[in-house]
């Protein structure tokens, strides 16, 4: 038998790789070849723990949904001559820069916390924390103090705020928050968590492992200096002013996607390629565009500072309200990101 074989045109074939997501042409331009092999992108894993389902919100891509039509009102509110700050690195002030984590076994001890400010609107201990778990801005901080547990035996997750340990192995916090990475339940509506937003601090954290990796799949967390007195889905609470020009807790921004991020270094590009495609979530008050990430001394910090050539103006803010499935819960309508598919740069500037 003689099987018959059609070749498609190539400008078919190019259009269907189109159609895939990985390859866009400038008017006027020839298409050209990725400079990478595409390949899914998967949600994140931590100690061997998936953060949240495919379907949570963290893990949506918001690159095809429209601009909120306050966009350019509160990227005014919060700076669009202000540049962006990645608010972690290497080390700052004698302490590693950024929120740290611990990833514990699901044997550890759980001990008793003392919730000083918001006890009603936190989980009851115990939490497994150790001893020895770091505190954002170190043991003398007088910041925010934020203990992140993330137990791996169990895939749960622990967050304080203002954490001080006691002698005895028990801590004192501010307010305390329990997350099932294995759910997509959002808190109660108006309590509050270790974060203003109501919202779990892990997920939205940029590691540098996975910046490694060439992807971050995920929405990643940052600050304003000022907020509204109401919050969004998938925000929990508020903390702002009666301001309507404000952004409420929850908003969701991208980098526009026509910024052009080439000249940037290997491990910007991937996390400017986050901002255009997973966007960035606003969960607390603070300083403009400061973007939230853990600490490692393998991050170079020259590298991270030329982040700071990103202006407020290059930002949107992004309506998700479309993906909504259930105002109490973080699970989005599909597609998920495992039908997406996009490029990264591998080669280092």
């Amino acid at each position: 038998m003689t099987t018959l074989r059609r070749s498609l045109p190539l400008a078919s074939i190019m259009a269907l790789l189109c159609l895939a997501g990985g390859i866009a042409a400038a008017p006027g331009r020839p298409l050209l070849a990725p400079p990478v092999p595409a390949r899914p992108a998967a949600p994140p894993v931590i100690g061997g723990c998936q953060v949240f389902p495919t379907n949570n919100i963290w893990n949506a891509r918001v690159d095809q949904l429209p601009p909120d039509n306050l966009s350019q009102t509160y990227v005014d509110s919060i700076g669009a001559g202000s540049h962006v700050h990645p608010d972690f690195g290497t080390v700052y002030n004698g302490a590693p820069n950024g929120i740290p984590y611990i990833v514990v076994p699901g044997s550890q001890a759980f001990v008793n916390v003392n919730f000083v400010a918001w006890p009603d609107e936190s989980d009851p201990s115990p939490y497994p924390i150790p001893a020895n778990a770091p505190i954002e801005g170190g043991p003398s901080s007088s910041g925010d103090r934020h203990v992140l547990v993330l137990d791996q035996g169990n895939c749960t997750l622990y967050e304080l705020g203002a954490a001080y340990p006691n002698g005895d192995g028990t801590w004192n916090a501010n307010c305390g928050a329990v997350f099932d990475l294995s759910s997509d339940a959002l808190r109660p509506a108006t309590w509050t968590s270790a974060d203003a937003a109501g919202l779990p601090i892990l997920p939205g954290l940029v590691r540098y492992d996975e910046v490694q990796s060439g992807a971050i799949t995920h929405a990643i967390r940052f600050t304003a200096p000022a907020t509204q007195n109401k919050f969004i889905w998938p925000a929990r609470h508020q903390a702002g002013d009666a301001d309507a020009s404000l952004p409420p807790m929850g908003e969701r921004f991208r980098l526009k996607a026509d910024y052009d991020i080439s000249g940037f270094p290997h491990d910007d590009q991937v996390i400017l390629q986050a901002l255009k495609t997973y966007g960035m979530i606003l969960a607390d008050n603070g300083s403009p565009w400061y973007l939230s990430g853990a600490p490692d001394p393998l991050w170079s910090d020259d590298d991270l500072h030329l982040l700071g050539q990103v202006p407020g103006s290059a930002f949107e803010a992004v309506d998700e309200s479309s993906l909504m499935v259930d105002p109490n819960s973080a699970a989005v309508h599909p597609p998920y990101v495992f039908t997406h598919f996009f490029y990264v740069p591998l080669a280092r500037h």
